[in-house]
């Protein structure tokens, strides 16, 4: 069967040739042709089949939601843990009051067997008072706080309270010449100085 050659398009091989009015220029082969357009949202924002970047603030949401959640529980161990040990640091002073004063219970025990026996022999209420301090001195040294009460010794800021300053010729200058009141305890764990009268330097 014989087959006729192909005609050329006339209106795209002759350049004098009419297009009707309106009509566009014609369509190429090798040029993508515009798709639909892309679904907008009234205000001119991409609409909801628009691609966006969801999946990222959805990571950073549960990041953050992750990370209130571990302040939180911290905050909370921290709460339960300053409770705690506000509870331990309660008991250990009761225990340290109990202590100390069932210390002092025989000293309590002597002074009433003293007042017991006032009117049977003033010396021996003399004896039974110093007996009674001694005790007590004791009890104190034993807690931690031993007494100071020496005379002749150099005089120590850190130890000693001057109460008065006195001339003594018997006495070194800057020494202790009388213990008006005893002190109890050493640095930290000094209760009280030991108010002294010193000697006066020439």
């Amino acid at each position: 069967m014989p087959t006729h050659p192909k005609q050329p398009d006339r209106a795209a091989s002759d350049p004098g040739a009419r297009v009707p009015e309106g009509a566009g220029p014609a369509p190429r082969g090798d040029l993508p042709q515009p798709g639909p357009p892309r679904p907008e949202a009234a205000n001119g924002e991409p609409g909801p089949d628009a691609a966006g970047p969801a999946p990222a603030e959805d990571e950073y949401t549960t990041a953050i939601q992750e990370l209130e959640d571990r302040w939180r529980r911290a905050l909370a161990d921290l709460d339960n843990l300053r409770k705690r040990h506000a509870r331990e640091l309660e008991r250990e002073r009761a225990v340290e009051r109990s202590r100390t004063a069932a210390a002092f219970l025989p000293v309590l025990d002597n002074l009433e067997l003293a007042l017991t026996h006032a009117g049977a022999d003033p010396g021996a209420i003399v004896e039974g008072v110093r007996a009674v301090r001694d005790q007590a001195v004791n009890v104190l040294e034993l807690l931690g706080y031993p007494r100071h009460a020496e005379r002749g010794v150099a005089f120590d800021p850190a130890r000693h309270e001057v109460v008065g300053v006195v001339q003594d010729p018997d006495a070194p200058p800057g020494t202790v010449v009388e213990v008006l009141r005893p002190g109890y305890g050493d640095g930290e764990r000094q209760l009280r100085p030991a108010a002294v009268t010193v000697a006066k330097r020439e």
